[in-house]
């Protein structure tokens, strides 16, 4: 199937410019090609930051009222939503995600997200000081007031992975056009059909030159984008190892960054949770997208008192697990991304065995299957909060069992770790699992499973290695921003 109208360019200032490399595209789930991708080059980049730039600086886009700003991106993407059905393919087929993942989580999330970021987009940016009365030089009083106006940062260099490539796309360039922002969006090499259809709407719908650009390449070619002072703010999601690199190539400008990063993230099983439940949500901890997402719950911190049952639960769940192409919407479960994901996986793997965890499932490839990328969803009892295993992230399928006594152990060990974006408790206390939760260092607690932090209305975000500033919600939209005061008097 033919994704993209031009499938030799990329977007840069409103024109489809083509390039001379190209690089394979291929489904993880059995190794086809998909397409051979454009890849830029250091001049490519060079020319759509300055875009970008010239777009910010003497464009109309940040110029606009905010309603018009709200009424084109609302064409945008109601664009989006008229090729649902392809963009959903795409994901099955680019990222491996299966059927039910690509289109409620992968696709219906972030564009209810994006919707409501741009009805967000409408809140007063510029909001008045309070009103006062101080002395001045000439002994008299003077009467002081002002505004807070919120102005756009300039221009975005947005780096998305490739585990949730549309999602982070658009949850990324939606907000940052919205506050009138322009974007250059660099996607993964594995994943860049996602983003290219995004030019492609965004010609479509009259979006001005500039405004989005869309940009491939190699390392080189990526520098040029946290590293060139045209660029006023840096979006990136991905590892904590390459968001320090990134935070070091931004220092000598300093461009402000935004860092969503790694997670090896704490579920935390009270004596009284629901076992059922408790098990249910944690096998999603690390069996969902294979485990490639960084606020998956893969370390399960479980009251030695109901340890074993838990393991039993969800070994059995386990059991219920289809592994196969994500083409077959009767499947649950695709492969990792590339060979270099797998090999990982099968590292940590024998390093779990060699600190002496118990394996209770999976553990290897599965059986029957010549290509793709696949690894049976993989769970480790005894696991010591200590060990590589529970310390590391794997982005990959494996789930670590710890045991514990009391609920300070429990939030020690939540805690003792150089990450902090996601977790959970399960508890039938929900205010003492609630008093928990506020001890979790942490960007995000659910309790029971609690799906309030997929809200739209709630910021995403971490600590620690996990990374700072937000996404989502009026935090994360603002993030884009920066703050002007303005300040008037009268004697």
């Amino acid at each position: 199937m033919g994704y993209l109208k031009h499938p030799d360019c990329l977007y840069v200032g409103g024109e489809w410019l083509a390039v001379p490399g190209s690089e394979a595209v291929i489904n993880p789930a059995d190794e086809s090609l998909i397409m051979m991708a454009p890849v830029g080059t250091s001049a490519i980049v060079e020319a759509a930051i300055g875009a970008a730039r010239e777009a910010f600086d003497a464009g109309p886009w940040p110029r606009l009222p905010q309603a018009a700003r709200q009424a084109k991106l609302a064409e945008f993407l109601d664009a989006i939503d008229r090729r649902k059905a392809e963009i959903v393919q795409l994901i099955v087929a680019e990222a491996g995600a299966t059927q039910m993942l690509a289109d409620y989580l992968q696709y219906g999330i972030p564009m209810q997200h994006a919707r409501h970021m741009v009805a967000l987009s409408a809140r007063d940016a510029v909001t008045p000081l309070p009103v006062e009365v101080t002395p001045n030089m000439h002994g008299t009083l003077t009467l002081g007031g002002g505004v807070l106006s919120r102005e756009p940062m300039g221009v975005v260099a947005a780096i998305t992975p490739y585990n949730f490539p549309f999602f982070l796309n658009i949850g990324k360039i939606i907000p940052a056009m919205a506050v009138g922002c322009t974007v250059v969006l660099k996607p993964s090499p594995y994943t860049p059909i996602e983003a290219l259809i995004l030019g492609e709407i965004a010609e479509e719908v009259g979006l001005p030159n500039g405004v989005l650009n869309i940009v491939t390449g190699d390392v080189e070619a990526g520098m040029l984008l946290t590293t060139d002072k045209r660029v006023d703010l840096i979006s990136f999601t991905g590892s904590d190892k390459v968001g320090a690199m990134i935070q070091a190539q931004a220092a000598p400008t300093l461009k402000r960054c935004l860092m969503e990063l790694g997670g090896k993230s704490a579920l935390i099983v009270r004596a009284d949770a629901d076992l059922q439940q408790a098990a249910m949500h944690g096998m999603g901890g690390f069996v969902t997208h294979c485990g490639q997402g960084c606020a998956l719950l893969t370390r399960h911190i479980v009251h030695n008192s109901v340890r074993d049952a838990y393991v039993t639960t969800l070994q059995a769940m386990l059991g219920h697990i289809k592994i196969g192409n994500p083409a077959d919407p009767s499947v649950n479960y695709g492969p990792l991304i590339r060979e270099v994901a797998r090999t990982r996986t099968e590292h940590y793997v024998d390093i779990a065995r060699s600190e002496g965890a118990t394996l209770v499932a999976g553990g290897k490839r599965p059986d029957g299957f010549d290509k793709g990328f696949y690894y049976e969803p993989t769970l480790f009892n005894n696991v010591s909060n200590s060990s590589r295993l529970a310390q590391e992230e794997v982005f990959g399928p494996i789930g670590a069992v710890i045991g514990y006594d009391t609920d300070e152990e429990a939030i020690a060990m939540a805690n003792d770790s150089d990450f902090g974006l996601s977790g959970g408790i399960f508890s039938a206390n929900v205010g003492h699992a609630y008093e928990m939760a506020l001890q979790l260092r942490t960007g995000g607690v659910s309790i029971n499973g609690g799906s309030g932090r997929m809200s739209s209305h709630a910021p995403f975000g971490g600590i620690k290695r996990s990374g700072y500033g937000r996404e989502y919600g009026v935090d994360g939209l603002n993030e884009f921003t920066y703050i002007k005061t303005i300040g008037f008097h009268g004697a």
